[in-house]
């Protein structure tokens, strides 16, 4: 295992992880390139998958505390009986978000990382025959909150699905682009505080344009449930 990304390679570093490396420049492209390559071919082997199967798969990605967790608590509740999900959630450590989600009528694994700032292709693939059969109409990824790394990795995914919360202020599409550029859909998390705020949306919603002119953006409190009809209208439209 890498002894900086924990993704599974030891043969290998790659730049964003190169704390005080020796290596060469050019070598850590190479290896950093050839680590990616083997991530991408997995992940078209998962996305050839879900195509077959009919499988809608978002890959939700956002800083640690954003709301990923709750939405997906609401979203299971209120999609139960409807359209059958299931749930990879990955963490570095501990089975706390699977536990959360497991009882939602949703198939539900966790992948505990360890030293790993991300989850890969090959990481997912290997909890596919847990959350596939059944046969989902949905497979949610929920990714380890991080905005940098999981945003590098493709996992097989339909689309990248971006949170941000309105605590974590209006300027952070433009500090992190790449996980909100990448994104389709972006949801504006726990709104419902806004009025308690020093947070201006306005600003927000500008940022999010420069930063990415055509993703759909979806305001959402899972805990007041406010933009959830929106969200759930999405979902429907996207597994159908």
């Amino acid at each position: 295992m890498c002894k900086d990304c924990g993704c599974g390679k030891a043969d290998h570093s790659h730049q964003a992880h190169t704390h005080g490396t020796t290596m060469m420049p050019r070598r850590i492209v190479r290896i950093e390139q050839k680590v990616l390559a083997q991530n991408d071919d997995r992940a078209a082997q998962n996305r050839a998958e879900f195509k077959r199967l009919g499988v809608f798969a978002p890959n939700l990605i956002s800083s640690p505390g954003a709301g990923k967790t709750m939405l997906l608590e609401r979203t299971l509740e209120a999609l139960r009986g409807e359209i059958l999900c299931a749930v990879i959630t990955g963490d570095q450590r501990t089975e706390r978000d699977a536990e959360r989600l497991r009882g939602k009528g949703a198939a539900v694994v966790q992948i505990e990382t360890g030293n790993t700032c991300h989850l890969d292709a090959e990481r997912v693939a290997a909890e596919l025959p847990a959350v596939l059969n059944p046969v989902p109409k949905i497979l949610f990824i929920e990714n380890i909150g991080n905005l940098i790394c999981p945003a590098a990795f493709d996992l097989g995914e339909d689309i990248k699905i971006a949170l941000l919360s309105v605590t974590e202020g209006e300027d952070k599409p433009l500090k992190y682009p790449t996980a909100f550029s990448q994104a389709q859909v972006i949801l504006l998390t726990k709104v419902d505080l806004i009025a308690h705020l020093d947070w201006d949306l306005g600003r927000c919603l500008e940022y999010l344009h420069q930063v990415n002119p055509t993703a759909k953006v979806i305001q959402v409190s899972a805990r007041s449930g406010k933009g959830m009809a929106e969200w759930l209208q999405f979902l429907r439209g996207a597994c159908n």
